[in-house]
């Protein structure tokens, strides 16, 4: 039997299942709290306990008194703890300053469009606590960036814990912290509500005299704000150009010698006026009414329901598969709500690149979040569908017809991209706004690929204006030349160590897929003629002979340095050897022509990856975040895994290990969305090809299995995949085919054998 005094706040397992009126009675009004309780029949059953299961043998008193001292905990207002399983959980010690504002970052935990960085609750300088808002910006041009809203998790808590533990439960999207040294730990618990977005509840507790609940909210640093008290409930808002509200609750118990802290709290913001705190009351009170443990019972089925429909299975990798659990836990955290969804480049775990919109979220996170939740991923398109006007005044300005959509976006859709920054200390030119104009090309990319992945044709037709608008943008923005070849002069690719060049393969290729799409679509019978005649004589710099890509005019008379000659990758190379005299060879940032075959496969020549990845493969830096999860799922596909491997990993490692150093300023999103595009796209080798989902496996040498969740087509899909076969499991009949052995319908479930790759 276990101490019991260690497992009162652990999840209760009850061996049996016909109990005497006084346990049943009990567990009765645990259930009404919200505690999860299982109860199992049978020898098969009790043979599946874990070790991390609380068993009762069966005997009255003692199941009684357990029982009692459950109900008893969560009268008093007790931290609960989690399922320390290693394969959910991630832990961080506290005891490292420099790593403090990595773990901020790391723990952040949101819901809804909100998200609040895991900052601890008492005030410390190397803190920065902060609750962000999809979409909410304050500021004008590159100043604009993500407001602050009012923090919710702060305490008075003297003397401060001097170590700690911060261990975050992927499963149940929980936040625990607990100090390890003393008599009565200082521990906390937090979450913000799945189940009811907006909503965030905290629980701590310590030594009466230690802790005290204070204000229940605290203004950021700068800004307009205001707060008070109503209904006994405090409220506080921040006013700029746009607003964020909240109103909370709080109460504090005792419990012999140990004090104990509850509060709710309800989030509301907008880009132009939030809520008044009149209008929160009510969804504030619904929450008190219900309480802290049936809104945390609530949360974790939410959160139960996602990893059934999403997850990995890595048997031969743990780390692997706890490493993409977590991006896949922090892409619902940081991405917004079911209306339009604004995701900068870190999300909402930080201000970094100050909240900006890239084109990492047209291209890196949102095919990631349609095999997640296909309305959410059509929110993405939202946000730029909705900025249309703005990119359509953008062209106009730049004398060209159709829309440009800016490099870096904020509230309205105008460029916010700054026009200088520092580079090694050294102040130096930001060009990308004015010349890395593929972006409008990825954001109808984003809208195509959400239409193909989700099957959603309508959504496609009601939106048809962004393929139409960005066809005509590059119509106008093409060169001809008198023998009739089209141009694209004076741009920046994927690549941006080299800057102002022309036919830029990735540029020229996607603008060509661009009018190809819309030709498609278009009512206009004479504009489709017109886009297919011009997308047939754009330069793509291919080589026949070689099957090689130019990756811009001019790019193979330069020194054809390799990154081995000077460091080993991942390396920021303009900062190791200059800007200029980096310009001068044959290195490069990213994948720029390889992200070609990884959009749009069938625009290039059939049997280039190969060449290319060879080429190109060598010549790649990764100095971009964006850049390893990418090669490593097309190294994948291209047959080899065990080379794929190690960039995944980098992939994975990036804000885990803070491998750039830049992860206190927030989360790397990009990165987490290409790694789970490596895993279920490269590794796994999914595909949808006109309605029909295209699974062609490779895996690593290590690997004996991998079993991947998505949503696809409208359909939960689960995929297992061995050396020998597939197997796969829908909720609804999907047309599928393996390994290209030809189309099969499946109806619930199917094995399927795998054909020689060889």
């Amino acid at each position: 039997m276990a101490d019991l005094r260690r497992t009162f706040d652990s999840l209760v397992l009850v061996a049996g299942s016909r109990f005497a009126p006084p346990i049943s009675r009990r567990i009765d009004a645990l259930r009404a709290l919200g505690v999860h309780i299982r109860t199992v029949d049978g020898r098969d059953d009790v043979d599946a306990v874990t070790a991390r299961d609380l068993v009762l043998d069966g005997d009255s008193e003692q199941v009684c008194r357990v029982l009692d001292e459950q109900l008893r905990r969560r009268s008093r207002g007790r931290v609960p703890d989690i399922d320390a399983d290693p394969a959910w959980t991630l832990r961080e010690t506290g005891g490292d300053p420099l790593r403090h504002r990595v773990i901020e970052s790391l723990f952040t935990v949101g819901a809804g469009g909100f998200a609040t960085r895991g900052a601890v609750e008492e005030p410390r300088p190397d803190s920065v606590p902060m609750v962000l808002a999809a979409g909410v910006y304050t500021g004008r041009g590159p100043d604009e960036h993500l407001m602050a809203g009012p923090v919710w998790t702060a305490l008075d808590v003297d003397p401060a814990p001097v170590a700690d533990e911060h261990v975050l439960d992927l499963r149940t999207g929980t936040l625990l912290r607990q100090e390890t040294t003393g008599q009565i730990p200082f521990r906390s618990l937090r979450f913000a509500s799945a189940a009811r977005p907006g909503v965030v509840a905290l629980r701590a507790e310590g030594a009466v005299g230690r802790v005290r609940a204070g204000k229940a909210l605290r203004l950021p640093d700068g800004g307009h704000a205001t707060t008070g008290v109503r209904d006994g409930h405090r409220w506080a808002r921040v006013v700029d150009s746009s607003e964020m509200t909240s109103v909370a609750w709080q109460r504090q118990r005792r419990d012999g010698d140990v004090r104990t802290v509850e509060r709710l709290a309800v989030l509301a913001a907008g880009r132009c006026a939030a809520p008044p705190p009149a209008a929160l009351a009510d969804h504030l009170e619904a929450a008190r009414q219900l309480g802290f443990d049936s809104l945390l019972a609530e949360h974790r089925a939410v959160w139960a329901a996602r990893w059934d429909a999403v997850d990995v299975e890595v048997p031969d990798a743990p780390e692997i598969e706890l490493a993409i659990r977590f991006a896949l836990f922090q892409l619902w955290c940081n991405v917004g709500s079911h209306d339009e969804a604004a995701v900068g480049a870190r999300g909402l775990s930080g201000r970094g690149y100050s909240g900006h919109v890239f084109w990492d979220a047209d291209v890196f996170v949102l095919p990631a979040i349609a095999t997640m939740d296909p309305r959410l991923a059509v929110a993405m398109v939202d946000y730029r569908f909705h900025r249309m006007s703005a990119a359509r005044v953008a062209a106009r300005a730049a004398g060209r017809a159709g829309a440009r959509f800016p490099w870096e976006s904020a509230s309205y859709g105008l460029d916010v991209t700054p026009t200088s920054g520092y580079l090694g200390g050294v102040p130096v030119p930001i060009r990308t706004g004015a010349l890395e104009e593929h972006v409008t090309a990825d954001v109808a990319w984003a809208a195509w690929h959400c239409a193909q992945w989700t099957g959603a044709q309508g959504f496609l037709r009601a939106r048809r204006p962004l393929l139409e608008e960005t066809a005509r943008y590059w119509a106008s923005r093409c060169r001809v030349d008198d023998e009739g070849r089209a141009h694209i002069d004076d741009v920046i690719g994927p690549d941006e160590y080299h800057e102002a060049v022309s036919d830029n393969a990735f540029t020229n290729v996607m603008a060509r897929w661009n009018l190809r799409a819309a030709a498609s679509t278009t009512a206009s019978p004479e504009e489709a003629r017109a886009w297919r005649r011009l997308a047939d004589s754009v330069v793509d710099g291919h080589q026949p002979e070689t099957g090689v890509y130019e990756q811009f005019a001019g790019y193979f008379d330069l020194e054809p340095l390799v990154v081995a000659d000077v460091a080993c990758a991942p390396v920021a190379a303009d900062v190791l050897l200059g800007r200029e005299r980096l310009a001068a060879t044959q290195i490069i940032k990213q994948p720029d022509v390889l992200m070609l075959h990884h959009l749009v496969p069938d625009e290039v020549a059939p049997g280039s990856l190969v060449p290319n990845l060879d080429f190109y493969g060598p010549r790649t830096a990764h100095g971009s975040s964006l850049s390893p999860a990418i090669s490593a799922a097309l190294l994948a596909r291209a047959g080899r895994p065990d080379e794929a491997l190690p960039l995944l990993r980098i992939a994975l490692r990036i804000d885990l290990d803070d491998l750039t150093g830049t992860t206190a300023a927030g989360l790397h999103l990009a990165a987490m969305g290409g790694a789970w595009q490596a895993v279920l796209f490269g590794f796994a080798g999914v595909r949808v090809r006109d309605g029909v989902l295209c699974v062609d496996p490779v895996l690593p040498s290590t690997w004996r299995g991998l079993g991947v969740r998505f949503r696809c087509l409208g359909r939960h899909v689960r995929l297992r995949i061995a050396a020998d076969d597939v197997r796969i499991e829908v909720d609804a009949p999907l047309r599928v085919n393996v390994c290209g052995g030809g189309e099969v319908v499946v109806t619930g479930s199917a094995r399927i054998e795998r054909r020689s790759n060889g």
